[in-house]
């Protein structure tokens, strides 16, 4: 079965990236600071499997 809430969290992650990327954006913007918190929220839930 497919892990919605995991599948979201990394949709988000990627969409955040793709912005920064096209932006250029450096580090301590509020959308690099989202993706390191998406990263240990990712890393959390997998853990828990």
């Amino acid at each position: 079965m497919a892990d919605l809430y995991l599948k979201a969290l990394e949709s988000e992650r990627k969409a955040l990236w793709a912005t920064c990327r096209l932006k250029g954006l450096p580090k301590g913007t509020p959308e690099r600071l989202r993706i390191a918190e998406l990263d240990e929220q990712i890393a959390a839930h997998k853990a828990r499997k």
